[in-house]
């Protein structure tokens, strides 16, 4: 009945819904003078849709099973709405300080938002490009939202064109999938894919692998990130880092698992590749960035990597590594962004490396979280980032691939440097100028409590690996 698929889709109908009356209200309301006011709104409405999507129980497939609300896409679904209302509130007193406060932005991360839901809810190629296209429109506004930045303008316009690039690649592989398979139906692809799969099939699979690679930024698909990353404001930055990944990550275990699970042979060498020169392009590429947004945007490449190796397990166990994974990996951003955010001299922004010299000298308890949060991005133990990393090695060794799990490895240990570099410098650097000491209350509460999580979460991850289990378990039986 359409009332049952209308109650399925609700959270995604009252945010879309809200993002309307909020563009009617900046258009008649005086525009950016609402946008203060606007911002708490939709990190409220993000919370209170969260908590609604997170009591949530069972399987409800809606409009003849081309959306699927289940564990794993209420698990993604949680997370993506917590990571929208959490930059939205610690990116409030940069945008302000930088004329930026414009009510388009919150609007823009709803309906960004809508699409990422959607995203992690299809089970057709048709409704899958819908929400792909919906959050990639969003976010091609926001990256160049700062109109008078040629590098905000600039990034703006790469990641269109490499995006659009990339939606061809996509909907090619779905053509070829759909002339194949008979259908766009993922449970009619795994049907048609059984047993011996057709060329062309194969080659389908492989064009839609590549444009969600595109999303994830997964090397070599990954040519957009740093120069988007470094141009795009800060606070759009710290939203692509976090909850973007984890959508395209969520789509790509989707499609891969309820699609094509029946060949899984077939697509596990071509993850396990992509996890392999992921892992190491974001590790050696990011050792020569003087830039710490450049400096990240290869650490997402790097992290992805990881993640891919999950997934590459092909197996349950390898969808609840990716899930903790990914949940760890948003959290540590948000606490780097946080203070990246902050990041000041003169009352300009800084992005320099270099300006973190002795700053523990000057601000020692900033400087403590952010070692905390660099030792875990780098993977070393005892910090919760250590054990995102253990997970999916042991969901790697499991699914047979030892070799990947031991390349992981070693791409950790190289990656460690770049992060340990910004610890020396903030302990052991040379005196030269350095950030202001500014008082952004939000900023330092984020970072402080990722930082306080990366340590208390050691004892039981805060619960989440029973949810993730839960959440693997609805896709991967």
């Amino acid at each position: 009945m359409i009332s049952n698929d209308i109650q399925t889709l609700l959270p995604e109908i009252l945010i879309a819904v809200y993002a309307m009356l909020a563009l009617l209200a900046g258009a008649y309301g005086g525009k950016d003078k609402i946008a203060p006011a606007l911002t708490w709104i939709t990190a409220a409405v993000f919370v209170v849709i969260a908590f609604f999507i997170g009591t949530g129980e069972g399987v409800h497939p809606a409009f003849g099973a081309t959306f699927i609300d289940d564990g794993f896409a209420r698990f993604a679904k949680v997370t993506i709405l917590l990571c929208g209302a959490v930059v939205l509130l610690m990116s409030r007193e940069y945008l302000r300080r930088r004329d930026l406060m414009k009510f388009e932005i919150p609007i823009l991360i709803s309906l960004c938002t809508v699409g990422m839901m959607v995203m992690v809810s299809a089970a057709d190629l048709m409704t899958l490009y819908m929400g792909l296209e919906l959050q990639s429109l969003a976010i091609y506004v926001l990256a160049a939202i700062r109109r008078d930045s040629v590098k905000s303008t600039e990034a703006g316009l790469k990641y269109f064109v490499l995006g659009a690039l990339s939606s061809g690649l996509l909907l090619y592989g779905a053509s070829l999938v759909y002339g194949f398979a008979g259908t766009t139906h993922f449970a009619g692809i795994i049907v048609a894919a059984g047993g011996e799969v057709s060329l062309g099939l194969l080659f389908g699979l492989v064009f839609l692998i590549a444009g969600f690679a595109f999303k994830v930024s997964a090397a070599p698909f990954h040519m957009w990130t740093p120069d988007v990353y470094e141009g795009a404001p800060t606070p759009i930055t710290a939203f692509m880092a976090t909850a973007p990944k984890v959508a395209a990550m969520a789509l790509f275990a989707r499609v891969v698992y309820q699609g094509f699970g029946g060949v899984a042979e077939d697509w596990q060498q071509i993850l396990a590749f992509l996890s392999v020169v992921s892992m190491f392009w974001g590790a050696v590429a990011a050792i020569g960035q003087t830039n710490i947004k450049r400096l990240m945007a290869y650490s997402s490449i790097n992290h992805m990597g990881f993640a891919l190796m999950g997934l590459a397990s092909a197996t349950a166990f390898g969808v609840q590594a990716m899930l903790i994974y990914m949940a760890i990996y948003v959290t540590m951003n948000i606490g780097a962004f946080a203070f990246i955010l902050s990041m000041e001299r003169d009352g300009r922004p800084v992005t320099d490396i270099g300006s973190l010299n002795l700053l523990a000298r000057s601000e020692p308890l900033k400087a403590l979280a952010l070692l905390v949060l660099m030792f875990s991005l780098g993977g070393v133990p005892p910090f919760v980032g250590f054990f995102g990393k253990l997970y999916v090695f042991r969901a790697a060794i499991d699914g047979g691939l030892i070799w990947l799990a031991v390349a992981g490895a070693v791409a950790s240990v190289i990656g460690a440097f770049y992060y340990i570099r910004i610890v020396y410098l903030m302990y052991f650097g040379q005196e030269r100028e350095g950030l202001d000491k500014t008082s952004q209350p939000m900023l330092w509460g984020f970072m402080m409590a990722s930082a306080a999580i990366m340590v208390l979460g050691v004892v039981n991850l805060f619960g989440i690996e029973g949810v993730a289990a839960a959440a693997a378990a609805t896709l991967v039986p």
